[in-house]
């Protein structure tokens, strides 16, 4: 304490190299505190905020008395630390490498196999015959038939019973009808039989849905004993009055119809929400999208996939389980990509550009169900417009009718099992319910997820699910179609 009995300049020097530092604790403040007994020593500078202290810390390393403060490491779920972007992007970047190997490795030992024209033999037998198409047009009669039954029921021409018997007919052949032509018919092939029974299952739920609002909407009718009270039910039916509104019957129309087959939902409406125009940049970029991914989704199946479930056939006749289950988790990666690929194309780029051609309003056709942590969470947001016909037309009638929640979700998945089952064997002209078999295993399976893993272990189980059990049902399909078409024949002789 000696040398600072000097002159004040020398202690305004001492006091002024000082730097302002709280790291520094208690005997740094008592030598500024000793400094200025005469009063000439300038007064302390206000505390400075962390990051400034941080960086005078740095100037002056004989200062800092203290550096450890209680933190918990980055990774400890404690830390609150949530910013992992740049683990995301090397995740990225690890997924692009790896799967670039692999690609030139399939290269080399394959070379390139993508043929368009093997597509197109894909959908057609003989260039003079389109069966699917027609089964396509022919589809029509049963739109304007469900329309005829709905005017009559409307005009009184019709009991309630009589019209429900019709729609019943004509649903039932919906189903039948395409079924017994791509059973019976030779010139068909597995994928136009594919793409028809998909048209007229959409179509089958579509009309289901137009029976039902339109029944519900003459029940409201019946109820309104006067001209504006059956205005106002009818502006309740449509879910919500808009600038042109249309009340029942006037909404029976073949515009109001067409429009509905036509437009990306599977639940009619009145008055559906309408978009103020068509966005052209909007449109060209998802038609873009639809005709990039469609040949991508082509090259990754003709050079990824065929070759790996053609090189599964003898595992599976030796019934070498290694080997199996070695074919099945290589299958898994190029049948997960084309999946989501699949659900990109489909679900934004191709139902978004029809509803920007239609200026359909309601554009939500998938929630997050990436982050789904269950087995449920995921049906319930991935296919958003078969969910909410699910909802609206099966899962609350059966709960009005008294079903518990547990059958009502037992039958939406059995429903859900059926279709899937009809879309896949009846094509391939053989009837193994490994679809259905899958889709009822959601039961169970959402059960055991829900009950032993939550959160980030849920929706890893969820992931799981997704990446190994769609190969295992191709592989069995596959399998069973190989052996079916090709050995068959050969044993015979």
């Amino acid at each position: 304490m000696g040398d600072r009995g000097g002159a004040g300049g020398s202690r305004r020097r001492r006091t002024g190299s000082r730097p302002s530092s709280q790291g520094g604790g208690g005997p740094a403040e008592e030598e500024v505190r000793d400094v200025g007994p005469g009063g000439d020593a300038p007064a302390p500078a206000p505390a400075p905020d962390k990051d400034e202290n941080r960086d005078s810390d740095v100037g002056s390393g004989h200062w800092d008395l203290r550096c450890h403060r209680l933190q918990d490491s980055l990774f400890s779920s404690d830390s609150g630390f949530s910013n992992y972007r740049g683990i995301l992007n090397w995740c990225v970047v690890m997924l692009i490498l790896s799967n670039a190997r692999l690609f030139l490795e399939n290269l080399i030992k394959y070379g390139i196999l993508v043929d368009p024209i093997q597509v197109v033999s894909l959908f057609l037998k003989d260039p003079y015959s389109w069966p699917a198409l027609c089964l396509v047009i022919v589809a029509n009669v049963f739109a304007v038939a469900a329309f005829q039954v709905e005017k009559r029921l409307a005009a009184g021409a019709l009991t309630e019973q009589a019209g429900l018997l019709l729609h019943v007919v004509n649903l039932a052949t919906i189903l039948c009808f395409p079924a017994a032509v791509a059973l019976l018919l030779e010139s068909i092939t597995p994928v136009g039989s594919v793409l028809a029974l998909m048209v007229y299952t959409i179509l089958f739920l579509k009309l289901v849905s137009y029976r039902d609002v339109n029944l519900w909407c003459r029940e409201r009718r019946a109820k309104a004993k006067a001209k504006a009270k059956a205005a106002s039910a009818g502006k309740k039916a449509n879910g919500g009055a808009a600038q042109h509104t249309v009340s029942y019957p006037d909404n029976l129309t073949y515009r109001d119809l067409y429009y509905f087959l036509l437009a990306p939902t599977l639940c009619y409406e009145l008055n559906f929400p309408r978009s103020p125009r068509i966005r052209k940049r909007f449109l060209l970029r998802r038609l873009l999208e639809m005709l990039f991914l469609t040949q991508l989704q082509v090259g990754l199946i003709q050079q990824w996939m065929v070759p790996t479930i053609q090189n599964s056939m003898k595992p599976f006749k030796d019934m070498d389980y290694s080997r199996i289950i070695e074919r099945l988790l290589k299958l898994a990666v190029p049948n997960h990509l084309i999946w989501l690929i699949f659900f990109y194309w489909f679900f934004h780029s191709c139902m978004n550009a029809v509803a920007e051609l239609m200026q359909f309003g309601d554009r939500e056709f998938y929630r997050d169900w990436w982050n789904s942590e269950s087995v449920t969470y995921f049906w319930q947001n991935w296919n958003i417009p078969v969910h909410k016909w699910c909802l609206r037309h099966f899962y609350k009638p059966m709960l009005r009718r008294g079903s518990s929640k547990w059958v009502a979700s037992t039958g939406v998945f059995f429903a859900s099992a059926f279709f899937h089952e009809y879309l896949v064997s009846i094509p391939l002209h053989m009837f193994r319910l490994w679809a259905f078999t899958g889709m009822m295993a959601q039961i169970p399976l959402a059960w055991i997820v829900s009950r032993f893993f939550q959160g980030n272990y849920g929706n890893a189980a969820v992931w799981l699910t997704l990446i190994i059990g769609q190969p295992v049902a191709v592989l069995m399909y596959v399998h069973d179609y190989y052996v079916l078409n090709y050995e068959a024949p050969v044993a015979g002789a």
